[in-house]
This record gives structure tokens, sequence and C-alpha cells, in this order.
């Protein structure tokens, strides 16, 4: 009977023996400086993720907007930390004025001011950037995955579901959908944006599936008997996961930016939430007579985008080696 698959089991007997032992020890000389006699350090293995992150450290568009979301994140999680005042805090009669000592930004069109809402809405648009990329990422790669490794009557099934979803227009879905929804807090918002984002990283991870099967380590490991689910989990998905990460990442500007759209539109976020979109929308009427009231919430939400977009840039320049 043939052995119980085993990740570290090791077989050689005879010549397959001694071929794979002089492998084995030509390797070690390769990877050995000092030559046969094991003087100098043996080199350590390289991986994908290694050389990936070697590649990050030393790209200055990575470092500055790395620093420009941990900032983001920072003020998204402690936002008294750089503005005292309340947000929904308003005066009307200050309703409009320009900069002032104390609030650099000025007042919105309520008296409410603009620096201390530009700070808050942070925290609900790195929010719903970074729950609705966490649920795209799972959900569509779970889908994606399984219509990839099993292929046949999965993957046309699930490929079908895919064109449907895509066939929906995100904007003039959001529209019908989240115009009839009445609560004023960011998950329908993330649901909506998940239910109608997944397709795009569905068709990622199928790809990456179906390529990384074909390997010869996958069928060596189905060759010894090993399950589909460790096959999937182990073996497959580890070398599947970088593309889905990179369109995961670029795709997380899209989602705030789209959230800020929705929201302009009056079916996204709803008063009292403190957004950069409602406070876009409310201060487009304004634009000639305050310009600021749209000037800073608008340059936040392009900087934030900004700096997602280009961190998935170069997460991408990193990890697809067909780039170096």
């Amino acid at each position: 009977m043939p052995e119980p698959y085993d990740d570290g089991a090791i077989a050689g007997t005879g010549a397959g023996g001694a071929m794979d032992l002089a492998a084995s020890e030509a390797t070690t000389l390769e990877r050995t400086p000092g030559g046969p006699q094991g003087t100098g350090p043996a080199e350590k293995a390289r991986s994908l993720w290694s050389d990936a992150w070697r590649d990050l450290r030393r790209n200055p568009v990575f470092i500055i907007s790395a620093l420009v979301i941990l900032f983001l994140v920072v003020i998204s999680l402690w936002p008294s930390l750089i503005a005292s005042g309340n947000p929904l805090q308003c005066e009307l009669s200050k309703a409009q004025e320009g900069s002032q000592p104390g609030h650099p930004f000025g007042y919105n069109g309520q008296g409410c001011d603009v620096y201390t809402r530009t700070v808050y809405g942070a925290r609900t648009s790195v929010t719903v950037g970074v729950c609705t990329t966490v649920g795209v990422a799972l959900f569509g790669s779970f889908v994606g995955g399984l219509a990839g490794f099993f292929g046949g009557g999965w993957d046309a099934l699930l490929s079908r579901v895919t064109d449907i979803f895509f066939g929906i227009p995100v904007v003039l879905g959001g529209l019908v959908f989240l115009s009839v929804v009445t609560s004023s807090t960011v998950w329908p918002v993330i649901g909506f944006m998940i239910l109608l984002g997944w397709p795009q990283i569905a068709r990622i991870a199928r790809g990456s599936v179906i390529t990384a099967k074909q390997n010869d380590y996958v069928q060596a490991a189905r060759a010894l008997g090993a399950s589909n689910s460790r096959m999937l989990l182990r073996h497959i998905a580890p070398n599947a996961v970088a593309p889905v990460i990179v369109v995961a990442t670029i795709a997380l500007g899209t989602y705030i930016a789209l959230e800020a759209t929705l929201s302009y539109l009056g079916v996204g976020l709803k008063p009292p939430t403190v957004s950069w979109g409602i406070d876009i929308s409310s201060a487009s009427q304004y634009i000639r007579n305050a310009p600021h009231m749209l000037l800073w919430p608008a340059g936040a939400l392009a900087i934030t985008v900004l700096a997602f977009i280009m961190l998935g840039d170069a997460v991408r320049d990193a990890l697809d080696p067909k780039l170096r």
C-alpha cells in the first residue's frame, strides 16, 4: 500500500538515493562560499516575500505612501491628538467664515469647524476602505479559488455568476440599493461595495489558482495522496495570493473614492456621520463664496486615494517578478 502523504517525508534508496545525495551536496557547495570544506557561511534561502520586502524598503514611493497611510490610521484611531474640537458643534454666526486663530481651515455653511471635520472624516474613510477591502478580498478569493481549483461545472457556474455582478453599474446600483437604506452607519455602504466589488478579485484569484495548480510541486502532492483542502490551503493559496494582495491594495483607494461619490450623491453616508463626501456635497453650492469649505476635505480625499494607489503600485512592482 502507498505511504500516507507527509510533507516532511524523504524517501531515497539505491541509485535514486545516491543521485539525491549528490544533488544535495552540489547545492550545498554552490551556496557555501568557503568551498568543499564549508568554511564560509551558507547563503540564506530567499523567497518572493523576502525579495519583495527588500525592494519595498528601498523604494521611496513605498516609504512616502506608507508614512501618509500610517498618519491617516493614527488620526483615524485617535483624532483628538490633533483636533480637540467637536466636529458636530456648530455656530451659525460663524458660517462660511475663513481662517481664524485656532481654526485654520475656517467654518462651513453650518458654522462647523472645517479642520475638525476634516480630521474626523479620515476615520470614516479609512474604516470604509479597509473593511470593504478585507471583505472583498476574502469573499472574492474564496469564490475565485474554488472556481479555479475545481474547474469544470463549478468554474462555469461561478464564472457566470461573476459576470452577472460585473454587469451591474456601481454608481447606478448604489443609487438604487442605498436609496432605500435609512441607516446612517457605514455598514450598509460597506456591504454594498463588497457585493459589487468581489468579482474583480474573484477573477484574479481564479487565474492565479489555475496557474499555481499546474506547478510540479502541486502535482507531486496530489500523487502522494494530499487532500484537496491540503493542496489548496498549503500549496496553492500561498503561491497565488500575491496578485490578490496587489489588486486589493490598489482597490482600497478606489473604495474610499466610491464612498465619497455615493455620499456626495446623497445615497451613501448620511448626517450626523462625519464624512469627506458629505462635506464636499454640502460645500459644492458655496464654492464661489467660500472655496475653503470644499478645498480641505477634497484635498484630504485626494491625498488619501493617491497614497493607497501609490502603495499598491509599489507592492505590485515588488511582487511581480516580470518587472524586475
